[in-house]
């Protein structure tokens, strides 16, 4: 007769993720992980190698989250509008997830499970910014355009903006971008 198992590989996640969120990616040790699922810390590695398999699958994680809120954000606007909205979006979850954005920085394997979603944020992201800047620079372009928006969330989440250093200057450099990326896109497209 077996037995069922006291965890998976998805309760391990979801307690690691509740850790994150709660205490960044400090507090989520493996040990951590264990003792919220009331387990022996051993019992994690035969789902997780070990502490850089469980960050990468938090980030893959994390990844899926905000790949889900920029797709509502873009969804049946025009290029611009979405690239709007998305860079809103954006700023919004860093300032309210502000210790699972962390997980967004974490180093990834380059292929497996962990792998594939922060790819398919990016795609996404790229096909995005390709609407707006054209296919032939869309990944140099999002890139810009993602150095942007994470120095912007970096900065509010520090807490900097005032009338030294205003909100409002995201939209002055969200315009400024905008306005770069239309020059880069061939004619006629």
């Amino acid at each position: 007769m077996a037995f069922p198992a006291k965890t998976d590989s998805r309760k391990i996640l979801d307690a690691a993720m509740i850790l994150l969120a709660r205490d960044g990616l400090r507090g989520m040790s493996l040990r951590a992980v264990a003792a919220s699922l009331k387990i022996a810390p051993n019992a994690l590695y035969r789902y997780f190698n070990d502490h850089a398999h469980l960050e990468a699958a938090v980030g893959a994680e994390v990844s899926r989250m905000l790949h889900a809120v920029l797709r509502e954000a873009a969804h049946g606007r025009e290029p611009d509008a979405a690239i709007r909205a998305m860079a809103k979006a954006y700023l919004k979850f860093a300032g309210e997830n502000q210790l699972l954005y962390e997980a967004l920085l974490i180093r990834r394997p380059v292929s497996g499970d962990e792998a594939v979603d922060p790819e398919q944020l990016w795609l996404f992201f790229v096909g995005q910014v390709a609407r707006v800047a054209g296919e032939a620079k869309a990944p140099e372009t999002a890139v810009s355009l993602w150095a942007f928006l994470h120095g912007m969330a970096a900065l509010q989440s520090a807490q900097l903006f005032g009338t030294e250093k205003p909100i409002t200057s995201f939209e002055f450099g969200l315009n400024a971008w905008l306005c770069a990326a239309r020059e880069l896109r061939p004619p006629g497209t």
